[in-house]
């Protein structure tokens, strides 16, 4: 089916009025899931193909997610969908409101390569919780996982509810978004993101953009040196450092950076062995181009731990590196590490960057915690961990300013998938005449409202 005629066939199926009733929408929650389950290790053998992930990585970051939020919504969907009574002014008595939560429509969901299995399905989830139709767009550079969710899809729903378009992202979203979606949900670069909301303003289409950026890490002198060295590795080297809220640098206190690196050093090898090249539990680089990008970052300052890699299979150690003169996000396996003396001089250098989607703060003052959340614009963040707050589907997740426009995830993902409709019911059995002309009842206004 062409483009056009899917757009064409998903608007009429919305306007039938099929996808508003609850009963419709858990049922289709519902057969997402089994669908995910009946797929599960076609899922799991796919992202091995694309990104060798370690199995642990696969489900807990992608299969493992997309089941926590359907069941988390098939729970609270029915309480989300219910109008929401607000309080009336005095002066409109007798008057109740209600806040409706509407289905936007028409939208369009495009997906990333780094995690592509969850990070187009989770939004999914609230495109169908909030009754709306959707076309997915799969990365292309994750192929193997774009024809598993092709087949997922094409197999569970009507491609006037839902279906996938698959080819080339420079060609096929621009053809896309030559017509008007009532939402569009973008996951993946800053530049690409630009190009989302410029082809979305001609037709005033609302746009959620998840981002990135160059998320800090900051280590200070009080702290568990040993907790802290495990937790940031964990996070920075999970699927070779692909992932848009990884540490992208340390900021480490003077007093402390030797011992913290040393022992960074040492969970390197407890994680992943004396080659890390061998072992099971670490993921490759997406292709030969980010390889590249990569590979070059490597040449830009003092390696103290890793730098070994191997082209013909996509391979960059888990590398540590000092007076590494990288500005742009790294998104791979390499971790620089920054000194500092002053917390004042960390933030400042935090800020020298755009705004980051993640902030992580390891430290026992909480004057420090205080301090760094309250001084610097980020989108979520931790503190004396990493990664965590994006699992917490109680959670908002998004970015702000370059790192992002919108929030999802839990509850958020339902509102960003809905419109709030206004609604104020009056009775007719009180008309209070001093609301129409001729206006006598200024005096009586004015004590109201002041």
């Amino acid at each position: 089916m062409s483009i056009e005629n899917t757009y064409q066939a998903q608007q009429a199926f919305f306007a039938s009025g099929a996808t508003l009733p609850y009963a419709y929408r858990r049922k289709q929650l519902k057969l997402l899931k089994k669908a995910v389950k009946r797929y599960e290790r076609r899922i799991m053998a796919a992202l091995h193909a694309d990104l060798h992930k370690p199995p642990m990585e696969a489900f807990g970051s992608e299969v493992g997610l997309v089941y926590g939020e359907i069941k988390y919504c098939l729970h609270n969907l029915k309480r989300w969908m219910r109008p929401e009574p607000v309080s009336s002014p005095f002066m409109l008595y007798p008057s109740k409101s209600k806040i409706h939560r509407a289905p936007l429509g028409q939208t369009l969901i495009i997906g990333p390569w780094n995690y592509p299995f969850s990070l187009i399905i989770t939004p999914l989830i609230g495109a169908i919780a909030g009754g709306n139709c959707a076309i997915l767009k799969p990365s292309e550079l994750a192929p193997h996982t774009a024809s598993v969710i092709n087949s997922l899809i094409q197999e569970t729903f009507a491609p006037a509810y839902i279906t996938v378009v698959d080819g080339e992202g420079s060609e096929v979203i621009p053809a896309l978004m030559q017509h008007r979606f009532d939402h569009v949900f973008f996951t993946g670069s800053t530049n690409v993101g630009k190009k989302i909301l410029e082809m979305a303003a001609p037709h005033l289409t609302p746009v959620t953009l998840e981002l990135g950026g160059k998320s800090p890490c900051v280590v200070d002198d009080k702290v568990d040196l040993q907790v802290a060295a495990k937790r940031i590795i964990w996070g920075k080297f999970f699927n070779a450092g692909q992932t848009c809220i990884a540490p992208d640098y340390v900021l480490v206190h003077a007093k402390v950076k030797e011992p913290l690196i040393a022992a960074m050093k040492k969970v390197i090898t407890s994680y992943y062995g004396d080659n890390p090249a061998i072992s099971n539990d670490y993921a490759r680089i997406i292709n030969k181009k980010r390889f590249d990008t990569l590979n070059s970052y490597l040449s830009k300052g003092k390696i103290l731990h890793g730098g070994d890699t191997d082209a013909s299979t996509l391979y960059i150690g888990p590398t540590l590196m000092e007076n590494a003169a990288i500005d742009e996000e790294i998104f791979g396996p390499i971790l620089p590490i920054i000194t500092y003396e002053h917390l004042g001089d960390a933030i400042q250098y935090i800020k020298q960057y755009p705004t980051p989607l993640s902030l992580y703060v390891f430290t026992k003052r909480s004057s420090t915690e205080k301090a760094l959340i309250e001084q610097l614009s980020f989108g979520g963040g931790c503190v004396n961990n990493v990664l965590g707050h994006y699992t917490n589907v109680e959670l908002p997740f998004g970015g702000v300013g370059n790192s992002g426009m919108g929030q999802y995830h839990g509850k958020y993902n339902f509102l960003t998938f809905t419109h709030a409709k206004a609604v104020m019911k009056t009775g007719t059995w009180l008309d209070v005449k001093l609301k129409y002309p001729p206006y006598r009842g200024l005096g009586i206004l004015k004590r109201f409202m002041k």
